[in-house]
């Protein structure tokens, strides 16, 4: 029973932080006018990895409450994309990224193989999303309009997961992909924190 309540707190939480994840990050561009030091190839990797992830848990038929959040992830990665993509007078892009990606999720289950295959890929989107936010980091020494907060709650959200995929599913590319995310989610975390301490006392 012990180990079926700490589940539930798990799912709740994990799907509590998703609900609000992206929101300090969209609150940040809004309220600057502005997606300085925000990488859009980050964003659309990230888009990716989460769409594959999706896909592959509906295939498999996982449990919901697994993956529930994603749905959520999604829709504010969407709206943030279409934020950062107007303010940098890049509108018309969203209706192109939108084709690709829906014509994508109908290819994804054509074959068992190729829903696998993305899957074990998907880690590697997804580790190439935060590495790619981290270079924009490292580059500009800047952190910009960047979220420490939201990256934060990604963390936590990837550390839920771990656990809640060992009691239930125990599938081995979802635990890699959850434990490689939660290092480079704290790794971007902390850079974000560093850039913001030392612009302070410039």
């Amino acid at each position: 029973a012990m180990a079926l309540t700490l589940l539930d707190v798990a799912h709740w939480s994990t799907w509590a932080v998703c609900a609000v994840m992206k929101l300090p990050q969209l609150a940040a561009v809004l309220a600057a006018g502005s997606a300085r030091g925000l990488s859009v190839s980050s964003l659309l990797l990230e888009l990716a990895g989460f769409l594959v992830f999706l896909r592959y848990q509906i295939y498999y038929g996982y449990p919901l409450q697994t993956y529930l959040e994603y749905p959520i992830i999604i829709a504010q990665d969407a709206l943030l994309l279409l934020c950062i993509l107007y303010f940098n007078g890049k509108t018309r892009r969203g209706l192109f990224f939108a084709a690709v990606f829906w014509g994508a999720w109908y290819m994804l289950t054509l074959h068992k193989w190729i829903i696998d295959l993305t899957m074990n890929l998907c880690t590697f989107l997804s580790a190439a999303s935060k590495l790619v936010q981290l270079q924009c980091l490292w580059q500009t020494k800047d952190s910009g309009e960047v979220s420490a907060l939201t990256w934060a709650m990604s963390a936590y959200t990837c550390a839920t997961r771990i656990f809640t995929t060992v009691v239930t599913t125990n599938d081995l590319a979802v635990l890699i992909r959850f434990i490689t995310m939660l290092i480079l989610n704290l790794w971007v975390t902390a850079t974000i924190l560093h850039y913001g301490k030392t612009k302070k006392t410039a």
